[in-house]
This record gives C-alpha cells, structure tokens and sequence, in this order.
C-alpha cells in the first residue's frame, strides 16, 4: 500500500464465482488515495508463511463509494475477486462462509484475524466473541466487540450463528478500527444495502 509492505487478514465468501473474499476497504484501497498493489491472499496462513492451500492473487478489486470518496469508517469494506491457483477456485479449495445483509443489530459475534502488532506477531489466528453493540461516540454506523486484537486483523470476518464444531457461520462484517482512547473495543461496519449492492458487483466480476 504506497510502496509500503501491509498485512491484512479477509475471509472467502460463497459467491457465484467461487473466486470472492471480503475484506476492510482500508485492505484494498487507501480511502481517496491509491489502490493496494501486488495482493494477495493466503488461507490457512501458516507460521512461518506456510501456505497450505496455496495463494491467490487479485483480479478486481472493489471498495464501496463512501469509502472511496471520503474514507467513511462506516463503509470500510472492500471485496477482492481472486484469480485461480493451478487451475482451481479458491472456494472448491478452501470452502467458504455465508454473507449477509442488513441482519438484526446486536447479538452475538466471533472475530477472526492474524493481528501484527505487539503483542501479537501476525503468525496466529485469533478470535474475539462476544455481543456487539452500536458505535457509543455517534461517528459511525459501526458496531463495536470487545476485543484486543491489534493491526493486522483488519477486514478479518465477523460471523454471526457461528458453529465451533463446523467452523461456519454468517459474515455480517469485517473488523475496522479502534479510538485511540479505547484500545478495548474493535469496530466492523454494518453490512446494509450498500455493502449488499457492493457483493453484487463483486461476484459478477
């Protein structure tokens, strides 16, 4: 990003082009500024830089408008149609999550994410659960889940319904940001019909 090496972390999502993950906006483009260069995505990251399922680099790369135009916190989502890997799709590879839209605020959430920054060193999947509850500052549309994860977890999924038995659930958002004041709590926007029409888009792609 700028010529700048940055780690994120996204989750694939059952699409009809079976090529499609979702991730922060922040992860693909820097708001009214440039796009990322040279991305790529690993599942199952492994420590070390395994890549046991292989990697994927993008094809297209879409933000929704909000973000594009004026980096709204509340539209921080991007979506990344990827190329095959030796000839496969990555969702006959790796599976995928469902995603919704414009599902009942609150309720309970799993985070998922690689975070990068001390403490954490960005080898390990982490997870936060538990209630989310809506941006307590007005600024944004966000909802926020207590949890510590730092840089590098950004556009890692937030899934609602979620099974620790089966690993599934429903991609409802991506994490986002922190205040600066309050290190405790991530924020994930709200997947409402902008995000729905930016799925559309993507899948189609």
């Amino acid at each position: 990003m700028d010529g700048v090496d940055f780690v994120c972390s996204a989750s694939t999502v059952k699409s009809a082009s079976k090529d499609l993950v979702v991730t922060a906006g922040h992860c693909v483009k820097d708001g009214k500024g440039a796009w990322a260069g040279n991305w790529t995505f690993v599942p199952g990251y492994e420590p070390g830089g395994g890549k046991p399922y292989g990697s994927y680099t993008a094809r297209r790369m879409f933000v929704a408008g909000p973000w594009s135009r004026s980096a709204d916190d509340s539209y921080d989502v991007g979506m990344v149609a990827l190329n095959t890997s030796n000839g496969r799709h990555v969702a006959d590879v790796v599976g995928t999550q469902e995603i919704a839209f414009n599902s009942s605020r609150g309720g309970q959430v799993y985070g998922f994410g690689f975070p990068a920054d001390p403490p954490f060193d960005g080898e390990n999947l982490i997870y936060c659960s538990g209630q989310v509850r809506d941006d307590p500052y007005g600024q944004t549309r966000d909802q926020g889940l207590r949890c510590d994860m730092t840089a590098g977890s950004s556009g890692g999924p937030w899934l609602s319904s979620f099974d620790v038995t089966t690993g599934r659930g429903r991609l409802t958002s991506v994490s986002s940001f922190k205040y600066s004041n309050d290190r405790g709590t991530m924020y994930g926007p709200y997947f409402g019909d902008s995000a729905k029409a930016l799925f559309t888009t993507a899948e189609r792609a």
